[in-house]
């Protein structure tokens, strides 16, 4: 069945959020089989333009999942959106973000993708970001001198 039909009765949780001075509730439920079945979300007044918005969103994601589109190219788009509201959040995981579009995907990252997955969209939890800075600065900078070198050499053999 091509379309995943979700069981009358079925687990999920609600995580609440604050991002900025705004309160978030993404609600996510689960098919028979553990995997993600369906996204809600919370924001704002009924009927406002920004609950509205963010609804629109979760039945898109919604309707994805129920199609098997993999989460991670359902999230992908919504990684790094700016908008209002932004910057710190009340969740440990995810003390900063770009939108309310980019905490969600963020959060659905976090808690449905393998870190193989998640680590392929540059989505880390606070610890896990922790341990890698070291990985990071040496392979940047060494990018970085690499690329650097290459431009001293092209420019110095061309006068």
């Amino acid at each position: 069945m091509a379309s995943g039909v979700l069981p009358r009765r079925r687990s999920g949780y609600t995580t609440a959020v604050t991002i900025g001075a705004e309160r978030f509730y993404l609600t996510t439920n689960q098919r028979g089989d553990g995997s993600l079945g369906e996204v809600f979300i919370h924001w704002g007044k009924y009927g406002s333009s920004s609950a509205g918005l963010v609804s629109t969103y979760a039945i898109a994601l919604s309707i994805g999942l129920r199609h098997r589109v993999p989460l991670a190219e359902l999230i992908r788009p919504g990684l790094g959106q700016v908008f209002m509201p932004n910057g710190r959040t009340d969740d440990p995981d995810i003390p900063r973000v770009w939108s309310a579009v980019d905490y969600i995907a963020r959060r659905l990252a976090l808690d449905w993708l393998p870190y193989p997955e998640r680590a392929a969209l540059g989505v880390y939890a606070l610890t896990e970001r922790a341990s890698r800075p070291a990985v990071i600065t040496s392979s940047t900078s060494r990018s970085v001198s690499v690329k650097s070198n290459r431009r001293a050499a092209s420019s110095g053999s061309a006068s």
